[in-house]
């Protein structure tokens, strides 16, 4: 049974992979002579922007934050790609990439629901403004793993992390774009 978060992540993961799709169609897959950390940077960039958006409450860049969170989330389904699409292909014709999209999208989309059945949604509580601070968290952790060649003693790995960052910003993008919070 589907619930409501399923098929708001749902409606959400459509806008991005739109977006994502135009933009394979625009400028190919040039994006994959990135190297994970490089996706990693970009990420950084866009919750940094978000945050400095919401503590400074002004913008002089009039591209509103919602994009900066679907940027995000196309961003770290590209570098989950990159980490597990071995292939040393730069150019990925578009139905690839699609398949490829959905592929990971549907995982963390999996991931999600167990972690929202267990945590009993408990993010429609939270401020958009901490999960930004968590994406930023979890950035930081993932920048701390990349340092340590994806190694870790105890912690999730680097994939762990994006998807993470990934369902914060669908949970963002709800709050924005269909509760209207």
């Amino acid at each position: 049974m589907e619930t409501s978060t399923i098929n708001d992540y749902k409606k959400v993961i459509n806008i991005c992979k739109d977006i994502y799709l135009k933009k394979s169609e625009d400028y190919g897959s040039a994006w994959r002579i990135l190297r994970t950390p490089s996706l990693t940077d970009q990420i950084f960039i866009k919750a940094q922007r978000i945050r400095s958006i919401q503590e400074k409450k002004k913008m002089k860049v009039q591209e509103k934050i919602e994009n900066e969170f679907i940027g995000i989330i196309n961003y770290c389904i590209m570098a989950i790609i990159q980490m597990e699409y071995k292939s040393k292909e730069i150019e990925i014709k578009i139905d690839k990439l699609e398949k490829l999209y959905d592929k990971y999208t549907i995982e963390v989309m999996e991931l999600l629901s167990n972690k929202n059945h267990d945590y009993d949604e408990a993010w429609k509580e939270m401020r958009i403004s901490s999960m930004t601070d968590i994406i930023l968290m979890k950035l930081y952790r993932t920048k701390q793993i990349e340092s340590n060649n994806g190694k870790t003693l105890i912690s999730e790995g680097i994939k762990a992390n994006y998807q993470d960052i990934v369902n914060y910003s669908i949970f963002c993008l709800i709050k924005l774009l269909i509760y209207n919070k």
